[in-house]
């Protein structure tokens, strides 16, 4: 019997600075239509067209990763 061994190794993405008006159409739509009362203050995007975003409401931050779609990967 042979024994393999395999080992995952995660990668921590790097996102790029943005302006909140390039965050792409569609994923505004998406995200407005869950986060609409929230404005992005803050905006980055990975190369396989991840967002990292800031949003803002009142004096609430909310720190989240959306796929290029606009869906909620999660909240950071």
């Amino acid at each position: 019997t042979e024994l393999i061994s395999t080992r995952v190794i995660f990668q921590e993405k790097e996102y790029k600075k943005i302006a909140p008006s390039e965050v792409k159409q569609e994923a505004l739509t998406n995200i407005k239509s869950k986060y609409g009362n929230y404005q992005i203050s803050d905006a980055a995007v990975s190369s396989d067209g991840e967002y990292t975003l800031t949003l803002k409401k009142d004096d609430a931050l909310l720190v989240a990763t959306f796929t290029p779609t606009g869906d909620l990967i999660k909240i950071l």
